[in-house]
């Protein structure tokens, strides 16, 4: 039986260092973004206001409704500690507006007139009644980018359909291509809200490619992103297999859906952890790589084995088209393949994913969420990210920005309280 897996964190959290501040302006710091509270858009704003962007949140009377999703901090709902809603808004400010009047509509408006952006998420209808239609905005401000974040697209006969995360992901194709090989098991649908975050993520590159062409046009433009589309364009292969060649892929165990079903690729490791091990090898000097480790660690006793490594010699660069057509090239990659995990097999997991990079290899060991937060990689690079949380009167450490600007860093700063800066905002208004 295999030994239970033990965490390999080398860095314990409470020891991860806080490195100061960055100094200095955010690479976004010139633009002004209003964002209509909604679950939709919310990563929008965040990435935004990460990046430097003054990105105010409308919220109603009541708070955003992230405010009200679990888990909650300290296991006490409420307002300020619903983890969601800090994952989500960092480094935004709040203004709390009733929508429901002419007053609330009318402090809108004159937000929005000022704004370089607006992130919305609301259907055609609603978004007229509070003064958000596409042109009248242009009319009312040219250089406005206008994001519009909907299931299925601001216009269209599916417009003002409802969705979730979840009936947008499995309508969008990705649940199709994700789970097991066994397919006696359902279709798995990744955590963490996964089609909302992919549909934001292709909303912040329209943003950002709008603004950057408002300084050649002149003027801003509608932004109008379909969820559904933005999910059915990350599925790879899997759509055009079917529109090209009428295939249809299937599911497999931590490697691309396919139509014809490919070998396994993660191995379970001596201490009980498991290695996703990639692409096996396809050059000479990968084979003999392996060929020599497999003698060093003493596992070369299988002689088929290490006279295939040795014949993969004669080819300079293996192709999937000659793993297809050759049989003698599908042996010797198959061989490499099976040396790959024979090596995991009789290694700790970390120890076999650090022999296997050296050797050119890719893999990676199956990390939980809370485990890359203290890998040193990642650690060096100062991910790892402290936010003091006033209300709970300590540090919390958050995933911090994936990118590095060295002239403008990005910083992190926790997620506004319930209306924190409407005061602030209106006087700006004003002044």
């Amino acid at each position: 039986m295999a030994a239970s897996p033990e965490p390999v964190p080398p860095t314990s959290a409470a020891h991860v260092p806080t490195p100061p501040p960055p100094a200095g302006p955010g690479p976004l710091a010139d633009l002004r973004v209003v964002e209509l509270a909604h679950p939709f858009g919310a990563p929008v704003g965040k990435l935004l206001a990460d990046a430097g962007a003054d990105v105010v949140v409308v919220e109603p009377p009541g708070g955003a409704t992230q405010r009200r999703f679990a888990p909650f901090a300290q296991d006490e709902p409420g307002p300020e500690r619903s983890l969601v809603w800090w994952a989500e808004n960092t480094s935004k400010r709040s203004v709390v507006l009733d929508l429901s009047d002419g007053a609330g509509i009318e402090l809108l408006g004159r937000l929005v007139d000022r704004a370089d952006v607006l992130v919305e998420c609301l259907g055609a209808p609603r978004a007229a009644s509070l003064g958000l239609e596409p042109a009248e905005l242009q009319a009312r401000n040219p250089g406005l980018v206008h994001a519009t974040i909907t299931p299925y697209g601001r216009t269209g006969p599916r417009s003002d359909e409802p969705a979730t995360d979840l009936t947008l992901l499995a309508a969008g194709g990705p649940v199709w291509s994700c789970g097991y090989d066994d397919h006696h098991l359902p279709p798995v649908r990744g955590g963490g809200d996964q089609g909302i975050r992919t549909s934001a993520h292709f909303a912040l590159m329209a943003v950002l490619t709008a603004v950057v062409a408002r300084h050649h046009l002149g003027h801003g433009q509608h932004v109008d992103v379909s969820m559904l589309a933005a999910l059915n364009v990350t599925t790879e292969f899997a759509s055009y297999s079917w529109l090209a060649a009428r295939q249809t892929v299937q599911r497999q165990t931590g490697r691309h859906a396919s139509p014809r079903p490919t070998e396994p690729t993660q191995v379970r490791c001596a201490d009980g952890r498991w290695l996703n091990t990639g692409v096996p090898p396809r050059t000479p000097a990968e084979f003999t790589s392996l060929q020599e480790w497999l003698v060093e660690l003493e596992l070369g006793d299988d002689p088929p084995v290490l006279a295939l490594l040795e014949l993969a010699g004669q080819y300079e660069h293996m192709t999937l088209a000659m793993i297809e057509e050759d049989p003698l090239v599908a042996e010797i990659f198959g061989a490499g393949r099976d040396a790959v995990a024979l090596i995991a097999s009789h290694l700790p997991a970390h120890e076999a994913f650090v022999g296997l990079q050296d050797r050119g290899l890719a893999a990676g060991v199956i990390y939980s969420p809370e485990e890359v937060m203290t890998n040193p990689h990642f650690v060096e690079r100062g991910f790892p990210t402290a936010v003091h949380h006033d209300v709970l009167d300590r540090t919390v450490l958050y995933p911090g920005p994936p990118i590095r600007f060295t002239g403008t860093p990005m910083r992190v700063r926790r997620a506004p309280r319930l209306g924190e800066h409407t005061a602030e905002v209106m006087a700006e208004l004003d002044g």
